[in-house]
């Protein structure tokens, strides 16, 4: 017997908003034909996340090649330890590029603990400051260090007026909980196709739709069917599709909350 073919990937009405990929880990005939495909199957405005001082440059330029990029800028986690204050000058002066919508990727990861946890923590505080400062949401990073990342974010959510995400959810139920009160999106991705996911997909399940935003973490988080392959933003759509499922809706009203969340949160568009 041959191997089972894999679906095509569904396109539909509206059109799509992917708020987290890694698009600078492509190079130019990659990036060229995932802008393509992305565009073929309804993905109208991609944010590509900076993580580290190596990226914060060169994802600008990279929002630049194309009308429908954004981009951020942030130091991930696992890069904490070479923030300084140069690089929270850096980050304070591109905030003022149109194209950058967001502070982030930051936050704590407990996972790997590539960097030190206090390191880890200052450089969190101090970012969220600088969002503060600027008035832009945030995008946060956690992984297993729920409670560190909500003694922190609690501290700054009266003064973060704009909130932001807690991307690539996999968290608790209690921290999704916090954070949804306090006015937070959780962003959703490939992990709720996964077989062994249930967890995720019982937070989706509790977040309310106008709380959740569509993401890839691109070019990892590949969803099913397509695990096992470079991830990209035209896989949006098969991640609609589980989220619908949980959420027992139409696709086209998941996609049009969500779009509008997207909007609301990253470009100040009321929809």
């Amino acid at each position: 017997m041959g191997k089972k073919k894999r679906r095509e990937i569904p396109h539909f009405n509206t059109p799509i908003i992917e708020t987290h990929c890694h698009l600078d880990y492509l190079d130019a005939d990659q990036l060229s034909q995932v802008l393509a495909m992305s565009s073929e199957v309804g993905i109208d405005r991609i944010i590509t996340i900076a993580v580290s001082p190596d990226n914060l440059d060169k994802v600008i330029q990279l929002s630049r090649q194309a009308d429908n990029i954004w981009t951020t800028q942030g130091i991930h986690p696992h890069q904490a330890d070479l923030f300084d204050a140069d690089v929270g000058a850096l980050i304070r002066q591109h905030l003022s590029d149109p194209r950058v919508v967001a502070v982030g990727e930051i936050g704590l990861d407990y996972h790997y603990d590539h960097v030190d946890r206090k390191v880890q923590t200052s450089v969190f505080e101090q970012q969220l400051q600088i969002a503060v400062d600027h008035d832009m949401p945030v995008v946060v990073h956690t992984r297993e260090a729920d409670e560190d990342t909500w003694a922190i974010l609690q501290n700054f959510t009266s003064i973060l007026q704009r909130k932001g995400v807690i991307h690539s959810f996999t968290s608790g139920a209690e921290l999704a909980q916090r954070c949804l009160g306090e006015g937070f999106f959780l962003g959703f991705n490939g992990i709720a196709t996964f077989a062994r996911a249930e967890n995720v997909r019982e937070i989706v399940a509790a977040t309310p739709l106008e709380q959740m935003l569509l993401e890839t973490d691109a070019p990892y988080l590949t969803p099913v069917p397509y695990r096992g392959k470079p991830n990209a933003p035209y896989f949006l759509p098969f991640i609609a599709e589980k989220l619908a499922q949980i959420k027992n809706c139409e696709i086209e009203h998941l996609l049009q909350r969500v779009r509008a969340n997207s909007l609301a949160l990253f470009f100040e568009i009321a929809n």
